[in-house]
């Protein structure tokens, strides 16, 4: 049976490193929802100052098919995203309706904006600040402290997977 794995956490918490090492590892197919909200133009419509909603319910509208073509393929997927709003997931769960693994990456506020200035494209202290505001807003899931190292994190994260299996 395959399964799909979300991987969500504040601006500069980690995701992409984690998603992308993560992906090669298990051999899985590894989606940015950034990159399908740029692709498709849906960051232009605003909710409370961030990307809307309805934005990114659209993205799941677009990526769920890819997905779902996946896990019939027997391929597990990861999905690399803030995940700021909880309708967000709940959608994406609904429209998935099978296994899945839900981590939230978890880091100080100081140490995401320290690795977002390291980025080749770095977003800046503000867009650190806010993005990681609306992520802390609730916790989704399993709780990884991205303090660790990164290896450490991934291995926590599999260590959980074959528990479950």
């Amino acid at each position: 049976m395959s399964y799909y794995i979300i991987i969500r956490g504040s601006l500069g918490s980690g995701k992409t490193t984690i998603s992308k090492h993560l992906a090669k590892q298990l051999n899985t197919k590894y989606i940015a929802i950034d990159e399908i909200l740029d692709n498709h133009n849906l960051t232009e419509e605003k909710e409370q100052g961030y990307i809307s909603q309805k934005s990114f319910v659209k993205a799941n509208e677009i990526i769920a098919p890819k997905i779902l073509q996946s896990l019939k393929n027997e391929i597990p997927v990861i999905i690399d995203g803030n995940f700021y709003w909880k309708s967000q997931i709940e959608d994406l769960i609904n429209r998935l309706n099978c296994n899945h693994y839900i981590f939230t990456l978890k880091a100080p506020l100081n140490i995401c904006i320290e690795r977002d200035k390291k980025r080749k494209n770095s977003h800046g202290k503000d867009a650190a600040e806010a993005v990681y505001n609306k992520t802390a807003e609730f916790d989704y899931g399993i709780l990884i402290d991205a303090t660790k190292e990164i290896n450490e994190c991934i291995k926590e994260i599999v260590s959980y997977l074959s528990k479950q299996k």
